[in-house]
């Protein structure tokens, strides 16, 4: 890396006395470029980030340095990823447990669940337009369960689902089955 050479003050022929700080030196500017590429592409915790580092191949010590690093420098935040992920739910019409679940897939943190979770809105118009788009003859008992299937992937509750059901009046009877 560039700052590598400025640190060192290397130049073309020079002799290599402390090779070893010098691989570490670059190692750890490595760490720093990836983990900025991949807070640049997404939103990740402080653990997943530092998980990725490793899985890409830095040591563990340069994946902390790298993540503390983006913390002081305020680009990485657990508190304000959480939002973002609850927020994505949100506009793509999960249910709470697809948010929950996005929540822990990304490593937040538990005690910052509740927070991000916090006045998530009601999704009965989500699930509404979901169940209007996928029956086509909502009087087809098998469309009605794959339309309550694919309600059920995205992570509202067979509660929500039956209430939306019953606004775009269809109904169902595999109450039994859920």
């Amino acid at each position: 890396y560039r700052q590598t050479v400025e640190d060192f003050r290397l130049y073309p022929g020079m002799e290599l006395e402390n090779l070893d700080a010098l691989r570490e030196r670059d190692g750890t500017y490595s760490a720093k470029m990836r983990a900025v590429r991949i807070v640049s592409a997404a939103a990740v915790s402080k653990r997943d980030l530092e998980n990725r580092l490793v899985r890409k191949g830095e040591t563990e010590e340069q994946a902390k340095e790298a993540v503390r690093w983006l913390s002081e420098l305020n680009l990485v935040d657990d508190r304000q990823t959480a939002k973002q992920i609850v927020s994505q739910c949100v506009r793509k019409g999960y249910g709470l447990s697809r948010a929950k679940q996005a929540l822990y897939e990304k490593q937040i943190p538990k005690q910052l669940w509740e927070e991000a979770l916090e006045g998530y809105p009601d999704q009965t118009d989500a699930i509404v337009r979901l169940l209007q788009q996928k029956l086509r003859h909502p009087g087809d008992p098998k469309q009605v369960r794959r339309a309550i299937d694919a309600a059920l992937r995205r992570g509202h509750s067979y509660g929500d689902v039956k209430r939306a059901l019953e606004q775009i009046g269809t109904e169902s009877d595999f109450e039994e089955e859920y």
